[in-house]
């Protein structure tokens, strides 16, 4: 990625900081389990969808991830439920970043589930790295695009290096 184009994402990022880290979610019937609160497998996949939303508008696209041989893997993932979500809540999603080693090889991920109060219904929290697609280990450098990206991030307030 050239420069001037690494620039212009940064300057997007500043500038429409709340729209890229944190969207309203909309449920579907299918989301709900018998209790008709919203089932757990669910946040980890708008959690999934929220990261993979937020690289892509912010330039590392899937395909870019595939034609440099690099993508994110997961080494653990929890999440904490907190209150309840029914199925015509409004509830958005913010993603931050709560710890990440400064060559952004490592890092945390947080979503935070709110509702319309302002209250935290769920946490969920994720460790990651970037690896290697080619070679089926974790990515040495880190690709620089993906440090580039993750440094503007918004982090949490208990924000950590490794």
């Amino acid at each position: 990625m050239q420069e001037a184009e690494l620039n212009t994402i940064q300057k997007n990022m500043v500038k429409n900081r709340k729209v890229l880290f944190e969207k309203t979610l909309s449920f579907r019937w299918t989301d709900l389990d018998p209790n008709f609160h919203l089932r757990h497998s669910v946040y980890y996949d708008f959690g999934t969808q929220q990261r993979i939303e937020i690289l892509e508008q912010l330039g590392l696209t899937l395909k870019l991830m595939q034609e440099q041989n690099f993508g994110p893997v997961i080494f653990r993932e929890e999440c904490v439920f907190k209150r309840e979500i029914r199925f015509a809540d409004t509830i958005r999603i913010r993603a931050k970043i709560t710890k990440m080693k400064p060559d952004a090889s490592r890092w945390t991920f947080q979503h935070e589930f709110l509702n319309a109060d302002n209250k935290i219904c769920a946490i969920l929290t994720l460790e990651g790295a970037w690896f290697d697609t080619k070679l089926r280990k974790i990515a040495v450098p880190t690709p620089t695009i993906a440090v580039d990206i993750l440094k503007h991030f918004p982090k949490s307030d208990d924000f950590s290096p490794f």
